[in-house]
């Protein structure tokens, strides 16, 4: 069985553009890891820096909807709703 919440490389997000001649480049911020909720299909919108504390949050989620028994669905609007 798959789990409900994953860690995933966060996405790099644009700062800025310098220009080199012709080319442009693109300035990036440093990326992280996000919790990537695998039924809603979508990214969680906290970013942590290492994997090590994602996948500490990632195993919370993922033990507490085990431990509440409740639907996936349920414990989703709960979650989205929190953040």
């Amino acid at each position: 069985m798959i789990s409900r919440f994953v860690v995933v490389p966060a996405a790099p997000t644009k700062t800025g553009s310098m220009r080199n001649g012709t080319r442009f480049f693109c300035e990036t911020a440093p990326i992280g890891f996000n919790i990537y909720d695998n039924e809603e299909k979508l990214r969680l919108k906290t970013t942590y820096q290492t994997r090590v504390e994602a996948e500490g949050e990632c195993q919370r989620l993922n033990l507490e909807l085990l431990q509440r028994g409740g639907t996936e669905q349920e414990h989703s609007a709960t979650h989205r709703r929190s953040l």
